[in-house]
């Protein structure tokens, strides 16, 4: 029975897990701390279970909510799933009915509330401009260059397209990729009308998918180590040591700013071109209410603010006047304090929803929660030139930003990789 190291226990390396369990591999997972998830993990803060940040999923996640399936997770238990349903205060409004597509599309646009007509027609006539074009740019252009090639007036641009950029891709309007955010949109609005769902989480990002694998894993045979760092990997003879463990192949799991530390020595070129990547940070300010506070819908928008997202966790965790304010990319708020950030966003909170102060507050910060996708962006195959040496992350070759589902993606494809390579008869 092959011997498998996965190095790393986020979305992307339980991914991998469960394919090669299926395959009968034997696996071990080594994450280095203490919960399953990498950068969507819960953790515990002042006697709170809460996540290191927010993410919001669409219907059109089709691998990690079968993923969640195979593990014994049931997605209708664990989302509260919505019409795409689009709220940005003061005053925007995109709703999709339950209609099909495209006409689901068609009437969420044409109703869209808070545009005047000519910011209206804008919106629909660059929605359609992408869809008669497959979804597909001729070179890979910054968001804002292609915003200003359709015309897109400026309240437009600051109601709608630059928080769903950010919310997308974690990477500021001026120097995102439209063809990434083109994917994005062209299998959610231009999917089928589930594939444009919100779906909100009502467990924590641990217990959502990575546990349950983790117990998937072990009852095939496979063990996760967790709080075990990996301090060395080398090749040995056909195979490699892990931490001075042998094992036949190895899934790199690690994010790539850390995946470096560990191929380093192995693959020079990878590692210069990763360390020489952009990475964005995503701060999440986490405040207490009274039960009594509630947004009018699960996630709320703010054109033109400090926050971007505003989550009601008492809608979706049943943890009533938790308020959790997302804060995507860098800003003028990554020069602050964590004290002035809180401060600020409790102000802004207050002058829209008349709030006041919180009980609790609390500032999360991922420094590098993703890479920026920017146009024409590099991103490694997860193959390696070893054929037992796989890659995995929602960094690697794709469509998608980093999102949960191109973890899930890469994971599983690297899983095959690995399969693959030892079915061809490579030396073990």
């Amino acid at each position: 029975m092959s011997q498998i190291a996965i190095l790393g226990g986020g979305y992307a390396g339980m991914a991998a897990a469960v394919g090669l369990a299926d395959a009968g591999m034997r696996v071990t997972v080594f994450e280095a701390g203490p919960v399953l998830g990498g950068r969507a993990r819960r953790i515990s803060v002042d006697g709170r279970e809460i996540d290191n940040g927010q993410h919001l999923l669409i219907g059109a996640y089709s691998e990690l909510l079968a993923l969640m399936r195979r593990v014994g997770v049931d997605p209708d238990a664990a989302f509260l799933r919505t019409p795409l349903d689009l709220a940005v205060v003061p005053g925007f409004r995109l709703r999709a009915p339950r209609l099909p597509a495209p006409l689901h599309l068609a009437a969420g646009l044409i109703g869209a509330k808070g545009l005047r007509w000519r910011e209206r027609w804008a919106l629909i006539r660059a929605v359609r401009a992408a869809e008669g074009a497959r979804w597909r740019l001729d070179a890979d252009l910054p968001v804002a260059a292609w915003l200003d090639a359709q015309r897109q007036p400026a309240r437009l641009v600051e109601a709608f397209w630059r928080p769903l950029t950010v919310a997308a891709l974690n990477t500021p309007l001026e120097s995102a990729s439209a063809q990434v955010l083109f994917n994005v949109l062209r299998d959610s609005l231009g999917g089928s009308r589930p594939a444009s769902d919100l779906l909100f989480p009502k467990l924590d990002f641990s217990a959502l998918f990575p546990d349950a694998a983790a117990a998937y894993v072990a009852a095939r045979g496979g063990e996760v180590r967790l709080s075990t760092s990996v301090r060395q990997l080398a090749r040995a003879g056909d195979g490699w040591r892990v931490n001075d463990e042998a094992f036949d192949g190895v899934v790199c799991a690690l994010p790539p700013h850390r995946a470096g530390m560990a191929l380093d020595g192995i693959d020079a070129a990878l590692v210069a071109r990763l360390n020489a990547w952009d990475y964005q940070p995503i701060v999440t300010v986490y405040l207490q209410y009274p039960a009594s506070v509630a947004l009018p819908q699960p996630m709320v928008g703010i054109a033109a603010g400090i926050g971007q997202w505003i989550f009601d966790r008492g809608q979706t965790h049943d943890q009533p006047g938790l308020i959790a304010v997302v804060l995507s990319a860098r800003g003028a708020h990554s020069a602050w304090t964590q004290a002035q950030l809180a401060a600020e966003v409790v102000t802004e909170l207050d002058t829209h929803f008349g709030w006041g102060e919180p009980g609790w507050r609390r500032v999360i910060a991922e420094k590098r929660a993703t890479f920026a996708a920017t146009p024409g962006l590099w991103r490694p195959d997860n193959a390696t030139a070893e054929p037992t040496l796989w890659l995995a992350g929602d960094y690697t070759a794709g469509d998608y930003p980093a999102t949960l589902e191109g973890a899930i993606r890469s994971g599983r494809a690297a899983s095959r990789g690995i399969i693959a390579a030892f079915s061809a008869g490579t030396t073990i």
